[in-house]
């Protein structure tokens, strides 16, 4: 690099040969200049007037992004849980309790929710408890949409027989309501034991009556099972009606029918006994509603008339002139 000076003498321009030490040295000192003057500037810029550095402000900004949708995320999730959650009371205190179906415990809906952190892998990010409690609730709300969706397709296939639901339900009495030929000698509720004379909860109702009389199906079912007990019910029979009842018939003395059969109500299903712990010939009858015992007097009127019982039982058998006889066989101990 040459420079040119004036020659004061002369008044010529006189070239002056710089050494390569002094162009090292300026280009040094030209170097640490702009260091320091860029250390200045980024010490006044991010810590005296307190800004971000470009590429620090655009990730600040990038996450103040996704920070709004993860915050428009959760208000949604806060209105869409709020609403499934007014589905599942709902469902569990009008559909299914109108269909006689249980109500869908709470671990059932909630299952598959908890056990092992799968989340674990979120814990290492910044606002990692916001985004991982966005990803939990994700998951339990699409959980228990699904069991949701399954108890609608159960009470959908269930309401496709609410028209059998009328003469599925236990709703008349289990004998023919002829006031000579019964006696009500026991409600439902507590009363004195007949063997022990303590109080004791009645979880039926006796309707005594000579042995040989007939007992009738109370409404449309399955024979559930055919018992004997020798210490309590005797020859008893169990009908599940579906949707939620069950009716119980107890110490009979003969039995018509078999486990798993079908049966209408009329259907004639045994005879009045004294089998198993009894006082006398009675008809225990017993009513459950989604598996608890409930009052049957609430479910049929001994004032029916005789012959609109007769009449039902006729037409559930073919419009036959008389109560049809059938062949019984006696249930022996087993």
């Amino acid at each position: 690099m040459r420079k040119y000076i004036l020659n004061p003498e002369t008044l010529l321009y006189e070239i002056k040969e710089v050494s390569l030490r002094s162009k090292l040295m300026k280009g040094f000192l030209l170097v640490a200049g702009s260091m320091a003057l860029s250390v200045l500037y980024l010490w006044v810029f991010t810590s005296v007037l307190g800004m971000d550095l470009p590429k620090t402000a655009l990730l600040k900004a990038e996450k103040a992004r996704w920070d709004a949708r993860v915050s428009l995320m959760n208000s949604r999730l806060d209105r869409y849980e709020s609403n499934l959650e007014a589905l599942m009371i709902r469902d569990d205190d009008i559909y299914r309790s109108i269909f006689g179906m249980n109500e869908i415990p709470a671990s059932v809906r909630m299952a598959g929710i908890g056990g092992v952190d799968k989340y674990a892998y979120l814990d290492g990010l910044e606002s990692s408890n916001t985004l991982k409690n966005t990803v939990m609730r994700l998951d339990r709300i699409t959980r228990m949409t699904y069991v949701q969706s399954k108890s609608f397709d159960e009470v959908a296939a269930v309401s496709k027989r609410a028209g059998d639901m009328a003469s599925c339900i236990p709703a008349v009495p289990p004998i023919i309501p002829d006031p000579s030929k019964y006696n009500l000698s026991s409600r439902f509720g507590y009363r004195s034991d007949p063997f022990t004379g303590q109080a004791k909860m009645h979880t039926g109702v006796d309707l005594a009556m000579k042995v040989g009389n007939p007992v009738f199906a109370t409404g449309d079912g399955v024979v559930e099972s055919v018992e004997f007990d020798f210490f309590g019910y005797g020859n008893c029979v169990n009908i599940d009606h579906g949707f939620g009842y069950k009716t119980r018939y107890a110490h009979l003395n003969t039995i018509s029918v078999i486990e798993g059969m079908k049966v209408k109500r009329g259907d004639r299903i045994g005879d009045v006994g004294k089998s198993g712990r009894a006082s006398g010939p009675h008809l225990h009858y017993e009513v459950f509603y989604k598996g608890d015992r409930v009052n049957p007097m609430n479910y049929f009127d001994l004032s029916m008339s005789k012959q609109e019982y007769l009449d039902m039982i006729n037409r559930g058998n073919g419009d036959t002139a008389q109560i049809p006889a059938r062949k019984s066989f006696s249930v022996t101990r087993r």
